[in-house]
């Protein structure tokens, strides 16, 4: 009984570290984009005037942008608010606190990067937006 008991709980040990190390879906991302971006970026992510009259981008077409390439790194510093300046808080606020929890591996320029789970979420899904180029 005692072996068994000690079997389940490994498993169960197990199985919570491949969860942690499991990156999110498009879905999960979807959840995270609907409660923090769609009043700028439209619910389907196409952009927007905003009422300032910036324009929060299409977000459907950031690879068709940059020759087909989505570039993650940039990508996450933008969302989660750290734009190094190069984009006001007042336009792009900073969710860093938003985007807390636990730490999953993103592959940046083939480096996994430990990334808060809801900031890699939102990283799946804007890939999973991407538009290709029309010609």
């Amino acid at each position: 009984m005692r072996g068994m008991i000690g079997g389940l709980i490994a498993l169960a040990a197990a199985a919570a570290c491949s969860f942690e190390d499991t990156m999110p879906g498009p879905a999960e991302g979807e959840k995270v984009f609907a409660g923090n971006c769609v009043a700028c970026h439209d619910y389907r992510g196409q952009g927007a005037t905003l009422a300032g009259g910036q324009d929060a981008p299409d977000l459907t077409r950031i690879a068709a942008r940059r020759g087909g390439e989505f570039p993650r790194a940039e990508i996450l510093s933008k969302i989660d608010g750290y734009g190094h300046g190069k984009v006001s808080a007042t336009v792009m606020p900073e969710f860093g606190s938003l985007l807390e929890g636990e730490l999953v591996p993103v592959d940046i320029d083939g480096l996994p990067t430990p990334t808060p789970r809801p900031l890699a979420a939102l990283l799946v899904y804007l890939e999973s937006i991407q538009v290709a180029e029309q010609g």
